[in-house]
């Protein structure tokens, strides 16, 4: 193979991509069989079944148990909004969208103490084994799961006052800053990493994906003069969904 080159399967896979794309192989056809694979592009057995599996980890097609392999419904992608815009009330971008007349999203949560783990505590500025209220989301769309989120509070800051719980009291709902607003906190400035990386197992089964589909993952902490108040994982299948961003300029 000279420099630049493709390896086999990866040609093979993009002659095939290119065909789902542009409409040849539309949803729901069964995808060529290995053997004719490897004889309509003189290669070998290995390198057909390689170039399957490449489409399949992009979630261009998927495995039909006794069936063969089939081209997915590819749905245009839809918007998760992220911003650093809050309107008077403190609502989160998701409840921000969801105030219009046609939104369909709703939410459940589940609040529970926890001891923190290394990478969580690095984030929040404490030392492993601290308590920190854990707090899971899955957020869905039309009933759909869209997007899931793990957050994490210091109870050394939120322990025995009114916003110990996020989603429960007089300000549940209303987001970290209102909330930490009202135990005299100043959440003062957000950072946002966002990455992608293959879904758990456990995830996909909650996000109605399969093995392989990649999600992508945005990392979030607040920050109270310099202090990390709430740090967060939001994790939103990348096949279905854009993330957005709207960030104020001043």
């Amino acid at each position: 193979m000279t420099f630049g080159e493709q390896p086999a399967y990866l040609r093979v896979a993009g002659d095939l991509r290119k065909k789902i794309v542009d409409g040849l192989l539309p949803p729901h056809t069964r995808l060529p069989s290995q053997a004719r694979i490897r004889e309509e592009y003189g290669v070998s057995d290995t390198v057909a079944l390689e170039a399957r599996k490449v489409l399949m980890a992009e979630g261009l097609v998927e495995g039909r148990s006794g069936s063969g392999t089939y081209v997915r419904e590819r749905p245009a992608p839809r918007r998760v909004a992220r911003s650093g815009y809050r309107p008077a009330g403190g609502a989160t971008p998701f409840r921000q969208e969801q105030a219009a007349a046609d939104a369909r999203g709703t939410w459940e949560s589940s609040s529970a103490q926890a001891e923190a783990g290394g990478a969580v505590a690095d984030r929040l500025g404490i030392k492993p084994g601290d308590r920190v209220m854990r707090t899971r989301y899955v957020f869905r769309d039309a009933g759909e799961p869209m997007m899931l989120s793990t957050s994490w509070e210091p109870l050394a800051l939120t322990g025995r006052t009114p916003v110990m719980l996020p989603e429960e009291g007089p300000l549940g709902g209303m987001g970290v800053v209102e909330r930490m607003r009202a135990i005299d906190i100043v959440v003062d400035n957000v950072t946002e990493e966002v990455g992608a990386r293959p879904g758990l197992a456990e995830e996909l089964l909650t996000l109605g994906g399969v093995p392989g589909h990649v999600v992508v993952v945005v990392q979030r902490t607040f920050y109270a003069s310099g202090r990390a108040v709430e740090t967060a994982d939001v994790v939103i299948p990348a096949d279905r969904y854009r993330v957005s961003y709207h960030l104020p300029v001043k």
